[in-house]
């Protein structure tokens, strides 16, 4: 073999080796964490790094101190005041201190009472911080005896307290004490004997008398207004004929005692005539259908003799069936019809007034009042 063509030969050999050399399957690798961190780590250095995250807190976040705004505060030195014992009718004084203890000006607004007989004063309505007031009560007792218990509310622009409540009691004490505690007056004595007025001072103070009247004028007493001591006696006189038109009333007798300057008395007049019942009551009335009453009674009081001489009716809705006078008792039985008149609209009641005429001119009333029934 020439040189060339060994040269070639070996040429072709060695192109053929390296051909075979560079296609050989390159080894299958097998990837475990390591590599596969080793493998990703170009791509992980091209992320920015992830936020750190703080774990969430289980306690509330820190408030900021509360600041305090300015206000006005009332403050009383008491709430509560006992007068003790104090006479009827008279004008007992009380009063009640407060402060502006804030650091705003106070602003009183209103000072309410729960009845007439108790009247408060205030000088002005606004107090600086630290500025102090009263507000003076009076407290007018009433004439009955017994505990008295009232109240006032103070509302201002104390926004924790904007109404207090001030209260006031006593026990109504009779300073002068009077007997009998009401009259019983016939109409048949003039003379009254029994009728005697004695008023006496149950603290030793002296008094006089100032007053003397009576409803209706029918009751007077005569006495010395410069003359003072501890214990009267007053006789007093009656008028019939005015006694008669006001059978009821009271007598009302003005004195000078600084702890009680009236007393009142209660009268009551015997009638010369009444019935029994005083008044006719019909229930479940239906209209036009008559109601039939026995056992009305007219008498008279003082056992006098009597005649009935007429009878009538306002409405014409009562009648007089039957009058009966019982022997030797001075008194009449009647039997009387009441006729219900029709019932006009939603009325359901009706009212009449049926009068006994007297022989002599007196005249006795009883009065009438129906309840129409449900069903109509």
């Amino acid at each position: 073999m020439n040189c060339k063509n060994l040269i070639l030969t070996v040429t072709v050999i060695g192109c053929i080796c390296l051909s075979q050399f560079g296609c050989q399957q390159e080894p299958k690798v097998v990837e475990t964490p390591e590599t596969e961190l080793a493998n990703a780590e170009p791509i992980l250095k091209s992320v920015p790094p992830a936020t750190k995250v703080e774990p969430t807190a289980t306690t509330e976040p820190e408030q900021a101190p509360e600041t305090k705004q300015p206000a006005p505060i009332i403050s009383f030195e008491k709430t509560a005041h006992d007068f003790g014992q104090i006479g009827p009718a008279t004008s007992n004084p009380c009063e009640f201190k407060f402060t502006n203890t804030g650091d705003k000006l106070l602003k009183i607004t209103k000072i309410q009472s729960t009845c007439g007989c108790t009247v408060a004063k205030l000088d002005k309505r606004e107090y600086k911080p630290g500025e102090s007031g009263s507000i003076e009560v009076t407290y007018r007792s009433s004439r009955g005896g017994g505990k008295a218990h009232k109240t006032l509310y103070v509302s201002s622009n104390d926004k924790k307290n904007p109404r207090v409540a001030l209260h006031i009691k006593g026990t109504v004490v009779q300073k002068v004490h009077h007997q009998p505690d009401q009259l019983r007056l016939l109409l048949n004595d003039e003379d009254v004997n029994s009728a005697r007025i004695t008023l006496a001072s149950t603290d030793g103070k002296p008094f006089a008398i100032k007053s003397f009247t009576a409803t209706g004028g029918g009751i007077t007493a005569s006495f010395d207004q410069s003359e003072e001591k501890t214990r009267f006696v007053l006789q007093p006189k009656l008028d019939l004929a005015k006694l008669k038109k006001r059978l009821r009333g009271t007598v009302r007798i003005g004195l000078t005692h600084p702890q009680c300057d009236m007393v009142t008395i209660p009268f009551n007049v015997l009638p010369r005539f009444e019935t029994q019942p005083r008044s006719i009551l019909v229930r479940n009335a239906e209209p036009l259908k008559p109601v039939r009453r026995d056992d009305v009674w007219v008498l008279n009081n003082y056992g006098e003799d009597f005649e009935i001489e007429s009878t009538s009716s306002s409405k014409g809705t009562v009648k007089l069936l039957k009058k009966e006078k019982v022997a030797g008792d001075n008194r009449y039985e009647l039997t009387l019809q009441i006729t219900p008149p029709k019932a006009e609209g939603r009325v359901r009641v009706f009212t009449d007034v049926f009068y006994v005429n007297l022989k002599g001119g007196e005249q006795i009333r009883i009065d009438c009042r129906g309840f129409y029934s449900r069903t109509l």
